[in-house]
Parts: C-alpha cells; structure tokens; sequence
C-alpha cells in the first residue's frame, strides 16, 4: 500500500497555527497589517481634519469640531475612512472592515459616559479613546486571524 503525499491543507505547519484555508499564520504579517492600519488612521486624521473644518466653517457649524462629543466622532470618522479604503485596497471583505470601523468609535462612545458625568476631561477623552482603539483593534483582528495573518 503506498501513501498519498500530504496537500497543503492537511499538511502540519512546521511553525505557526494553521488557517481554515490552508495557510499559516503569520504573527509578523498580523503586526505589519496592524501597523499599516493605524498608519492609515493617522493620515486620515491629518487630511480629513483640514476638509471637515473647511465644510463646517462654510456651514456655518465649526463650534461642531470643538464639541467634545462631535469633536471624537468626527476624528474616528475621518480614521475609520482612510483605514476602511485600505483595507478594502488590502482585499478585505466588508464585515471585517465594519468590525475595524466599530474599533474606532466604541472606545469613544464609552468614555462619553464619564465625560458625561464630569469624571473626565475632554483631554482625557481624547488620550483614552485613542489608547483604548489600539487594543479594540486587537480583538477584531484577533476575532479573524486568517483575515490579517495569513502568508
């Protein structure tokens, strides 16, 4: 009786946990593609901020840059907008792409309870809400290894 050899999906990886699809998993691809994101989202924050003051200013409405509240869902926007165009410029699917966007604003949206409540500044809303994104964008990614780790 002579063995079939093995294929790629049933071969054992020699390193790294293997994808549903066959391919191992990378933790050197998962940070670069972590990077890459949040590379995105600081570009977005510098050349969307300009035209979001340029059309609330010509609305009439530039104290809504101001506002605390407004203020951090407008600079998740502009984030969430550049990292949900490179990620679709990645070939990623729109269910991941809306998970990362949620990383963007959950963090602010449960700070605006103690801000709420004066437990808070807005300083400290905006640093929280931009530390807790990082750690929010973990566990989307982490939620699908193979979207963000396959080689």
């Amino acid at each position: 009786m002579h063995s079939q050899p093995a294929t790629p999906s049933t071969a054992p990886a020699p390193t790294g946990a293997v994808a549903h699809n066959g391919h191992r998993l990378s933790a050197k691809k998962f940070a670069l593609h972590f990077a890459e994101m949040v590379v995105a989202m600081a570009v977005g924050m510098v050349v969307l901020h300009p035209v979001w003051m340029f059309v609330l200013d010509a609305l009439g409405a530039a104290a809504l840059m101001h506002n605390p509240y407004t203020g951090a869902l407008i600079m998740a926007t502009n984030m969430t907008v550049a990292m949900s165009a490179w990620m679709k410029f990645r070939g990623h699917r729109w269910r991941p792409i809306a998970e990362m966007g949620a990383a963007m604003y959950v963090p602010f949206l449960v700070l605006f309870v103690p801000l709420a409540l004066e437990l808070i500044d807005t300083g400290t809303l905006m640093l929280w809400g931009h530390l807790l994104m990082l750690p929010a964008m973990a566990v989307a990614m982490l939620l699908r290894p193979h979207e963000y780790a396959h080689c």
